[in-house]
């Protein structure tokens, strides 16, 4: 299933189900299959993913120092072992899947305009 998000302002924005859901979750949405973010909301949604996205790259900078200072795993070691870091090389952030939608938040809200959305 897909989210569709779109104002009178902008093109949509188009997300898979978990992704929208957690991003609704972030700035303090219901998941649904309809809703609205209205153009009050819209600057404090950016600003909530703004402190999500911050708080996911401390996360990752602290979890980086921590292998860095065990060092490197042994040849041996179990895939129980190696975190899950080292099954994705190159994990979606939080901030590379949030940018078209922030862009459509700052969109919609310098234009005045809602933005809604369907599944």
């Amino acid at each position: 299933m897909i989210y569709e998000f779109k104002s009178r302002a902008t093109g949509s924005v188009i997300m898979t189900k978990p992704v929208a859901e957690w991003i609704l979750q972030i700035i303090g949405k219901t998941p649904g299959r309809t809703g609205i973010i209205t153009v009050d909301q819209m600057p404090g949604a950016v600003d909530a993913l703004n402190r999500a996205i911050e708080q996911e790259r401390e996360e990752l900078r602290a979890e980086r120092r921590a292998m860095e200072s065990v060092g490197p795993s042994p040849a041996g070691a179990s895939e129980a072992e190696k975190s899950d870091t080292d099954n994705d090389p190159y994990p979606v952030s939080l901030a590379q899947r949030a940018f078209p939608f922030i862009d459509l938040l700052k969109e919609a809200h310098r234009a005045g305009k809602d933005i809604t959305w369907g599944v």
